[in-house]
């Protein structure tokens, strides 16, 4: 049995929902969900209340995924305009810039006021419901404008993340069939500049679909600028009318398309609705945030990511709380950045990854001593499993061992949260994702489809649906249905693996399909060996994750040369440039080993399993092996490893 921290007895007894609470909640909500839901979507201001709570069935057959379908609302107006008669000069987002002393405070009032203008500049720029809107910003709080501005007038909205490449942002704008695209002219990262502007440029060239592109003065560098297709953002709103009538939408109409990597290649637009989401992201926040009217609540996590979407954005606008958005890294201009924000704004509710902190850790506790954190109190997990160790790290040393931590498990296809230990409710354990949130049914599921009861271990499943949950990937729903509803028919399959010990905990082993999860971004191992095969001197690639003390996985690419070529750290460092320029930094492989040949059965497909235990240093139990084409491919790569062990790129 893990270790059990209890729950503060001064925290509960204050807490939105306590253990005897959640005991009696719980059960009822998974017993009729109808009436659950149904009491969490008052939480919204609905234009025309819904007659029917849902209509869902997980049928591979015939699947039906509806939720409040006759209601209509519109987010903007639940987000920003019903909290203006109380709170129109209170701060909603407390901006911090990548450079230390580059700050904004952006009230309510002017939230709104900006929101309004852009969605009246949007409209006439020929923007209209169900038009898709890309947006490629930075962590500025003109991102949370663009998102706000396009569900005004019914747009639906696509980030994607700023980090991405420009190839990146041409695959996903095109296919979305985006209209307009919102960017910079630069942004700062860690002290370097972002080119978005010119990324952007190169990623509409050739897209017929878009028609303008609207670009936000970030640095003042000089950017390439097109008359007649792009237009100024500070330009465009200060010709723009302050008052845009807000459009009324279908609680399932589209709000939001997010991109996310899968297995076959090619990244799934996963689309969220209106109504469901809104009701699941902003209750599920209040909750698992146990938020109080004026706490101060902080999510790391950058605008391109569902984490971000549902818990920086959404979920905080949604309950009218005030946001801290830093566009920067933790570790720049010093180790202690996060630490000192979190100090001069008295922040009470942190949300980060792992992978952050663990990088952190390596710095030791100094650079957090040095700073005040006693203001908070809850910290938050996302993007991948907590080990122990970061885990104990986190709650001692930033949480002075009176903060819950609530480890959260759920995914861009499931919208909001699914476990999490509930603060003042339920207790932690290091390296848990908790107990099933209010509504949630999770299954343990055995290879042959089989629900294990009671402690276990097997395929992450979900039965009955949510509110939150993506209806369908965009243009390709049999896409959709053969990846989470064929696997288990009359289930949700989440692709990932799950331990449930003896006290009903969830444990989260890791992914079953061939996505990495790197420093919480899921990357597929298609994309990434095509990105490296297309290096010219490449002949053939296998990409597997392993295990990374910092990322909690890592990319490992298995390279074969094509005859001829001498195998040299400069070409290492060059197939590692192509990724990053063709997907992005995050997915530049870690390590580089080269394979004369990869490890194929006779029917040409490689045994992944076999490079995954290598990249991991387990040169034993291979399983069977009979079927390799060529038994000998092995050796050689155990010993190649043996030999470049410790080469990191």
């Amino acid at each position: 049995m893990s270790e059990l921290y209890p729950v503060p007895a001064d925290f509960a007894a204050r807490a939105h929902v306590d253990a005897a609470a959640y005991d009696r909640l719980y059960p009822a909500s998974v017993a009729d969900p109808q009436a659950y839901w149904r009491e969490q979507a008052a939480f919204l201001d609905w234009m025309r209340p819904f007659t029917q709570v849902s209509d869902t069935r997980f049928d591979p057959e015939d699947l039906r995924i509806r939720w409040f379908a006759d209601g209509t609302l519109n987010a903007s107006v639940n987000c920003v305009d019903r909290h203006l008669p109380a709170k129109a000069d209170i701060p909603a987002i407390l901006w911090e810039g990548d450079r230390p002393g580059d700050s904004r405070t952006v009230t309510w009032g002017e939230l709104s006021d900006k929101v309004n203008r852009l969605a009246n500049v949007l409209s006439g720029l020929g923007i209209a419901k169900g038009d898709v809107v890309t947006i490629y910003l930075p962590v500025i709080p003109e991102a949370f404008i663009a998102m706000m501005a396009c569900v005004r007038i019914g747009a639906v909205h696509s980030v994607v993340f700023s980090g991405f490449s420009a190839e990146s942002l041409a695959s996903r704008i095109e296919d979305a069939g985006a209209k307009l695209l919102i960017t910079a002219d630069e942004g700062y990262r860690g002290g370097r500049t972002v080119p978005l502007k010119r990324n952007a440029d190169e990623a509409v060239a050739g897209q017929p679909s878009i028609r303008h592109v609207v670009v936000v003065r970030r640095s003042d560098g000089a950017v390439p600028f097109t008359p007649g297709r792009d237009v100024w953002y500070h330009e465009a709103l200060a010709a723009a009318a302050p008052w845009c009538e807000p459009v009324e939408m279908g609680a399932e109409d589209p709000l939001f398309i997010l991109y996310t990597s899968g297995s076959t290649g090619k990244p799934k637009g996963l689309v969220h609705t209106t109504g469901g989401y809104l009701v699941h992201a902003g209750t599920s926040w209040r909750t698992i945030f146990d938020w109080h009217e004026g706490d101060i609540f902080w999510c790391t996590a950058d605008v391109g990511w569902v984490t971000a979407h549902s818990y920086k954005i959404y979920g905080p606008l949604l309950n009218g709380a005030t946001s801290v958005m830093f566009e920067g890294v933790p570790s720049w201009p010093d180790s202690s950045r996060w630490w000192s924000i979190i100090e001069r704004h008295r922040v009470n509710i942190f949300y980060t990854a792992p992978t952050a902190l663990r990088s952190l850790m390596r710095e030791g506790d100094g650079p957090v001593r040095r700073h005040d954190l006693s203001t908070l109190r809850v910290l938050g997990s996302v993007g991948e499993p907590i080990n122990p160790e970061a885990w104990r790290w986190y709650h001692t040393v930033i949480g002075g061992g009176r903060c819950p931590i609530v480890d959260t498990y759920w995914q861009t296809e499931t919208g909001a949260v699914l476990l999490t230990p509930i603060p003042g409710a339920v207790a932690n354990k290091p390296g848990r994702a908790g107990k099933p949130y209010f509504g949630i049914t999770p299954r343990v599921v055995d290879a042959q489809g089989g629900v294990i009861d009671g402690p276990g271990e097997g395929n992450m499943c979900f039965e009955g649906s949510w509110p939150g949950q993506a209806r369908t990937i965009l243009g390709d729903h049999d896409r959709f249905i053969s990846t989470y509803f064929a696997p288990f028919p009359g289930l949700f399959f989440t692709g990932d693996g799950v331990l449930r010990d003896e006290d009903g905990y969830y444990c989260i082993t890791g992914r079953v399909d061939d996505v990495i999860n790197v420093s919480g971004h899921r990357l597929g191992t298609v994309e990434l060996e095509s990105a490296i095969s297309s290096h010219p001197a490449v002949a053939e690639s296998a990409v597997v994750g392993y295990p990374h003390e910092v990322k909690g996985q890592g990319v490992f690419a298995y390279v074969t040369l094509k005859d001829g070529i001498p195998a040299t750290e400069d070409l290492r460092r060059e197939i590692k440039d192509s990724v990053r320029a063709r997907i992005g930094a995050i997915a530049s492989p870690d390590i580089i080993q080269w394979a004369p040949a990869l490890p194929k059965n006779r029917a040409g497909k490689i045994l992944r399993r076999i490079l995954t235990k290598v990249a991991a240093d387990d040169f034993q139990n291979f399983g069977d092996t009979s079927t390799l084409a060529d038994p000998g491919v092995v050796d050689d790569i155990v010993q190649r490893r043996k030999a470049d062990k410790g080469i990191y790129l």
